[in-house]
């Protein structure tokens, strides 16, 4: 069965039923799509006018609200109904007294679950003390032609997924998840602001893809009959900003990633980088553990981050730091170092089930391990640092320890939140690291860079000491709700049905 509203013969029941009553509203003469309706307030604030009325009060307060019907109870003389509009919902009620004898007949044969009304009556409570407006006229301005989920049974989590807009009709924390959203990233760039980053914007469409280990999506420019690839990451043309002058710099744009989709992953997401001269991997740290804590405070009201299980962490003060080879061999229980040779490490893997790919060094060997057996167990916020430079290819060389990179990682709850660096500066150690990228490309490495010979025509004018960092707004949505990527983004990528 089709489940097409167009053809009415095979369309389901109940949508055959809403049409029947789309056609007999128009044929007498009534819009079921009026232009508007003489809304005077939100339910909000109808509700913040009248918060603490006795039960059976009146007030004189007349007025008009319109709302989605989302609950309906007919009676023989009164009607009620829960409207629901963005700011909340409100009890109205239709009785024959206020509007009379035909018009409670059409409330009762017309109005059905979903549609839109607006009301405009009395401010007044019900016998048991319920906030409503009594109507003293009412009329659908939008006819829903579908049913609203089964209130029993509720929404899947492929239709909350494939079908948001149904999720924010019936599901109040769906619509909070976008109020947060809002909120968290309304407080990065007020941050930021406050001290002295430029927003900017840079192109989505690149001749090169770098600034990451990814794989990107290839598109065809017809212009200019030439490929194109959307972009992986920020970096490379927020450095460019850098070497031009600005000297705090951000941008909070669109990544698109051709990989895998899990509960941490979307192929297409919103990540948030910036660039500050004369900082480094340590200010850096400092500035993304206060962005969070501000997101933290405006978004949830506070720096305590709730899980389902009853866990509660609180994100204020310092947070952890540890390195990496350190973390890991307090995992492990065996000291490893940057000098473990490729053999001990392969069989520490053995013995910890870790599988590995064998044509990997002792420095992937290492961030397979890290992955595995320290990030996937930190619950509190923690910066990872020190990284072996072989898997830091934009990152400068530690300055206390060349096998190492000035580099974190941001976990918390399991997750990578967001990654730091001290920026490599030198352009022809960078030429060298992107040279030894692009081989790898050339070998048949889908996730390596590119050589970027304007990107190192920028620095070789001379880039101040940066320290820069990288953070998806998806993973500060998982890390402040503890709500996977496909809740935290409205309209997630999925295969369709």
């Amino acid at each position: 069965m089709t489940d097409d509203v167009q053809g009415d013969s095979d369309a389901p029941e109940q949508i055959q039923v809403r049409r029947a009553k789309l056609d007999r509203l128009r044929a007498a003469g009534i819009d079921p799509y009026p232009v508007g309706y003489p809304r005077t307030d939100t339910i909000a604030q109808v509700r913040e006018r009248h918060p603490d009325l006795p039960a059976d009060a009146a007030t004189g307060d007349r007025v008009g609200v319109t709302g989605r019907v989302i609950l309906s109870r007919i009676g023989g003389k009164l009607c009620f109904a829960t409207i629901r509009d963005g700011s909340g919902d409100l009890q109205v009620m239709i009785s024959l007294e206020r509007v009379g004898a035909d018009a409670l007949a059409a409330w009762k044969q017309d109005v059905d679950l979903g549609d839109h009304i607006g009301v405009t009556g009395e401010v007044i409570t019900s016998r048991s003390g319920e906030l409503s407006v009594l109507a003293d006229s009412y009329a659908i301005t939008a006819k829903a032609l579908r049913p609203l989920p089964d209130k029993h049974r509720g929404l899947g989590e492929e239709a909350r997924v494939r079908q948001r807009y149904l999720d924010l009709i019936v599901n109040p924390q769906a619509r909070k998840m976008a109020e947060v959203r809002a909120a968290v990233t309304r407080s990065v760039r007020e941050e930021l602001h406050a001290r002295g980053y430029l927003e900017v914007e840079t192109p989505v469409l690149q001749t090169l893809h770098g600034g990451a280990n990814a794989r990107p999506f290839a598109t065809h420019m017809n212009a200019y009959d030439m490929e194109l690839y959307l972009r992986i990451a920020l970096e490379l043309y927020l450095k460019r900003l850098v070497v031009g002058g600005i000297e705090r710099v951000y941008e909070i744009g669109r990544i698109f990633r051709n990989e895998g989709a899990d509960s941490t992953h979307n192929p297409e997401f919103t990540m948030l980088e910036a660039y500050e001269a004369y900082g480094d991997y340590n200010t850096i740290a400092t500035l993304t553990r206060e962005l969070l804590q501000a997101a933290a405070s405006e978004a949830l009201g506070g720096t305590v981050l709730h899980r389902a299980d009853g866990t509660e962490i609180d994100i204020a003060g310092e947070w952890r730091q540890a390195t990496v080879h350190w973390s890991l061999s307090e995992a492990i229980g065996e000291e490893v170092t940057p000098d473990t040779s490729l053999d001990a490490l392969r069989k520490l893997a053995a013995s910890a089930g870790v599988e590995l790919k064998p044509e990997w060094g002792p420095a992937q060997v290492t961030l397979e391990l890290y992955e595995h057996l320290v990030e996937s167990r930190t619950v509190e916020p923690t910066f990872y640092r020190d990284f072996p430079v072989e898997v830091s290819p934009l990152t400068r060389q530690h300055r206390d320890d060349p096998r190492l990179a000035e580099k974190w990682d941001l976990v918390a709850f399991g997750t990578e939140i967001a990654t730091g660096y001290s920026e490599l500066v030198d352009p022809l150690e960078e030429r060298a690291r992107l040279t030894a990228q692009s081989l790898l490309a050339a070998a048949g490495d889908e996730d390596a860079m590119q050589l970027d010979e304007d990107f190192l025509r920028a620095l070789e004018h001379g880039m101040p000491p940066s320290g820069g960092m990288g953070m998806g707004i998806d993973r500060m949505l998982i890390m402040l709700t503890g709500a996977g990527i496909r809740e935290t983004v409205l309209f997630p990528l999925v295969k369709p049905s």
